[in-house]
């Protein structure tokens, strides 16, 4: 009974520390879904031209999109055109990092984690989307180009502007709309996208933080290369999404491990999963496949050493600074974020269990 008390406390805590960072993040998601235009991504990244991998390491970096989500929008970009190294760029930034996944990573880990983690996931990206693009497959006799399944563009033709919702004689209506658009798709569609998982991260963080030994890491793994190869182990077949995989790093941070090696989690674990794999070697080859897990692998472990580095010339520990932020005090906004919090997940699993959420598995 002693165990089962402290493991929902931990969950309480874990939950109070990231629910008013997880809602800003999703607030930001619906600001770039509102404002931003729809055919924004498939404009600069929908051609074969130099720039596009840069270009979509970039992009994918804010953009709110799991490793489920991504597939059918990098889909839509390969199909207008773009090259197999930006669709595979586009594919690798995008599930490791985004607004949702910074905020938390703020909340849970520390501002260091916080800088270096979307640098990182743009690195690990145009290191991945240069090397596919550097080694091209040679394309087989009779093998035509794959058709996305799912895939509907959003773009709307010149005519069709002007019948659509969003357009009005007022401009104020027109940033109403789009600001309620927005709304809707992050507290609805991406929580249904993100809240089942950040909600089994907080549970799988909160088994290690109650049952891992504090010293675990350093008695049994260490905290240099090995640490980060096991988690590369760990985090290239397991589906977790960026905002769950951060309270999963943390409670490992907190056990021990370095922040080189719970970066590698965090970029590791989101971008690549058995299916994801699966879905790269029939739409952009073998070659493309084995790069992207490859390239994700020794990157992440070559930025993983660096931060280690960092930290160490700093002068900072993660450990400590995790440790700070579990000890203060949880104010009201806290408890009422992570009532809200609770309240807009456990909405897509009562009277919703059927109806489908799609957008924000779309080219946003």
């Amino acid at each position: 009974m002693e165990i089962a008390i402290q493991y929902i406390t931990e969950v309480w805590e874990i939950l109070l520390e990231a629910a008013p960072y997880v809602l800003f993040g999703f607030f930001v998601a619906g600001l770039l879904k509102g404002f931003l235009p729809e055919d924004f991504v498939a404009r600069h990244l929908g051609s074969d031209k130099k720039g596009a991998v840069l270009k979509a390491s970039m992009f994918g970096v804010p953009l709110p999109l799991c490793s489920c989500g991504v597939i059918p929008a990098a889909a839509g970009l390969r199909q207008q055109g773009a090259s197999k190294g930006a669709t595979t760029s586009f594919m690798i930034s995008t599930p490791e990092t985004g607004v949702d996944s910074i905020a938390i990573t703020y909340a849970l880990l520390d501002p260091i984690m916080t800088i270096v983690r979307p640098v990182a996931a743009f690195i690990s990206a145009l290191t991945a989307g240069t090397l596919v693009d550097m080694f091209p497959e040679k394309p087989k006799p009779g093998k035509t180009e794959f058709t996305p399944l799912n895939f509907a563009p959003t773009t709307l033709k010149k005519e069709e502007e002007c019948t659509s919702g969003c357009c009005s004689s007022s401009a104020g209506k027109r940033f109403k709309d789009k600001f309620m658009t927005g709304m809707k798709f992050a507290f609805g569609e991406l929580v249904a996208d993100i809240g089942k998982w950040l909600f089994i991260g907080i549970l799988i963080a909160a088994v290690v933080s109650t049952f891992l030994p504090v010293t675990f890491f350093q008695d049994y793994v260490g905290d240099g290369l090995l640490s980060m190869i096991l988690m590369v182990v760990i985090g290239v077949p397991m589906y977790v999404c960026a905002t769950a995989s951060t309270p999963i790093a943390a409670a490992l941070a907190l056990k021990g491990l370095s922040p080189g090696g719970a970066l590698v989690f965090l970029l590791v674990g989101p971008a690549t999963n058995a299916a994801t794999i699966t879905v790269v070697a029939q739409t952009l080859g073998k070659r493309v496949a084995f790069i992207y897990v490859s390239s994700i692998a020794v990157t992440s472990v070559i930025l993983g050493l660096a931060v280690n580095w960092l930290y160490a010339k700093l002068g900072l520990s993660v450990f400590e600074w995790i440790n700070n932020v579990e000890t203060h005090q949880h104010g009201i906004i806290a408890y009422a974020s992570a009532i809200a919090l609770i309240i807009l997940v456990g909405k897509q699993f009562v009277g919703r269990g059927g109806q489908k959420h799609g957008a924000s598995c779309g080219c946003h």
